[in-house]
């Protein structure tokens, strides 16, 4: 059924594939019996996974800029993901790189974007995060009888295009204090290619400085909503040995909550596809042996003090299984769900050995 669908779909643009799949899923959470329907199609019961604090009900996620704005957390939860991280959100609205932005790489089973983080904004993002629809109250009690109330919900924040990395820190903050009453974790994205000068900021001093006030930031607001906030933060997969240490050690110094590796790869290497000279990052198969590799690096050096979260070339359950018993605390899943469909969620979910549960602070 999903290769006839994907046939469909890849004969549109990909950003109007996008909007369509993620249109529907934001129709179906209207109706609680759609909703319904999609779980009992898609989620596998899985072994709860306790990383940075809270527990996920399995550990397959959703990464971020699937669902940039949260237009359809709720119907994405009903697919069987154990969490979803929305974003990247700005503090200001913003509308990305001009179009055309996103090219599909069929032979590659691969994505190449330079989206720029479109964003409605955090005022837009947070109402949605805590919208209650004008319904009946049977209605309204039967929508939180749905099984979507065990969904963690993360948040990835991104500073805006114009703010410079000297003033970065003043939008990390802003968003922070915006989201921490309404997400379980936030993630702060300093890797992604596709912003101007952003990844300078995963250098020692520029992300130790940075990481340091949001720190604050995150026990202030802790104290006053009386709720643990866990900050991650998110890599690049093309940092080199040093950079990478110096990362490391300032996300340890700084008391943050767990690592997510990898955003996507400005490299290039023995792709076949006609597209694969477009700028932008890269996602999907070619970035696996990347991810992996950073993956196992990172695993090293935090020697068990972080919880990481592994993204990048997941492409099926044996891509999840193996990131796990490498020793991720979780895994989320984009470009997979592009090409293998939303079933590979539960395929995932089910291939996951009996024994798998907790690891991670």
């Amino acid at each position: 059924m999903f290769s006839i669908l994907r046939s469909l779909l890849f004969r549109l643009e990909s950003e109007q594939a996008h909007a369509l799949a993620l249109g529907s899923l934001r129709l179906a959470q209207r109706f609680p019996a759609v909703l319904s329907i999609l779980k009992a199609i898609y989620s596998a019961r899985g072994k709860p996974v306790t990383a940075f604090g809270l527990t996920f009900k399995n550990p397959v996620g959703l990464a971020a800029g699937y669902d940039k704005d949260a237009l359809a957390v709720r119907g994405l939860g009903a697919l069987g993901f154990g969490h979803v991280e929305v974003g990247t959100v700005t503090s200001l609205p913003q509308a990305g790189n001009p179009k055309p932005r996103v090219f599909r790489l069929p032979q590659d089973e691969a994505v190449v974007n330079r989206m720029g983080f479109p964003s409605r904004g955090a005022t837009y993002v947070r109402k949605r995060l805590t919208f209650k629809p004008k319904i009946s109250p049977f209605e309204y009690a039967l929508r939180r009888r749905l099984p979507n109330s065990d969904l963690v919900i993360g948040v990835n924040l991104g500073r805006n295009k114009e703010t410079p990395n000297e003033q970065a820190v003043l939008d990390y903050l802003s968003l922070v204090q915006v989201f921490a009453p309404v997400a379980d974790y936030l993630t702060i994205n300093v890797s992604s290619p596709n912003t101007a000068g952003l990844r300078q900021l995963q250098g020692r001093a520029a992300l130790e400085g940075l990481l340091s006030q949001l720190h604050a930031q995150r026990t202030m607001e802790e104290t006053q909503l009386k709720k643990r906030i866990p900050l991650l933060v998110k890599l690049a997969p093309d940092l080199g040995d040093a950079e990478l240490d110096d990362a490391l050690d300032a996300i340890l110094r700084t008391g943050m909550d767990g690592v997510i590796a990898t955003n996507t790869t400005l490299a290039r290497d023995g792709l076949l596809s006609a597209r694969a000279g477009e700028a932008g990052g890269l996602s999907g198969r070619p970035l696996a042996v990347r991810s992996e590799a950073l993956l196992a690096k990172i695993l090293q050096r935090v020697d068990g003090k972080l919880p990481v979260v592994s993204v990048g070339g997941i492409m099926s359950p044996d891509d999840a299984v193996r990131r796990l018993e490498m020793g991720a605390a979780l895994v989320q899943l984009y470009t997979g769900l592009i090409y293998r469909g939303p079933g590979l969620i539960r395929q995932i979910v089910r291939a996951l050995p009996a024994e798998a549960g907790a690891r991670g602070g």
